[in-house]
């Protein structure tokens, strides 16, 4: 399965740096869960390079700047999408807000089919 994880995150080096400082003064009210599973302050964690080498699924990643400028659709975000013909959720913003710890969110992209 083709899987596109949207952030809930603008492109470019000056949000990248505002993001940082976000997730590193005040983890707690940064907005994008996604990035705050699989990004430690400085970069990806080890945890989830190693799992996307691994992965069954194909995987690409957006900030939703990119996202809406590339497909003209808006998602409540953060968002993974399944890419095949017309894009559709797979876990949505509330459940990734839901996930404690990567492993979890991991483990439920493990079960998607292929």
């Amino acid at each position: 399965m083709n899987l596109l994880f949207v952030y809930n995150a603008n492109s470019g080096k000056l949000n990248a740096a505002f993001d940082m400082a976000h997730k590193a003064i005040s983890p707690s009210t940064y907005k994008c869960s996604l990035c705050a599973l699989t990004h430690n302050p400085l970069k990806e964690k080890k945890e989830w390079v190693d799992f996307q080498k691994a992965s069954k699924h194909c995987m690409e990643f957006l900030h939703k700047d990119e996202f809406e400028k590339k497909f003209s659709q808006k998602f409540e975000y953060p968002v993974v999408l399944k890419m095949s013909g017309k894009l559709s959720p797979v876990i949505s913003k509330a459940q990734l807000g839901k996930y404690q710890v990567l492993r979890e969110m991991m483990a439920d992209l493990e079960q998607l089919p292929d």
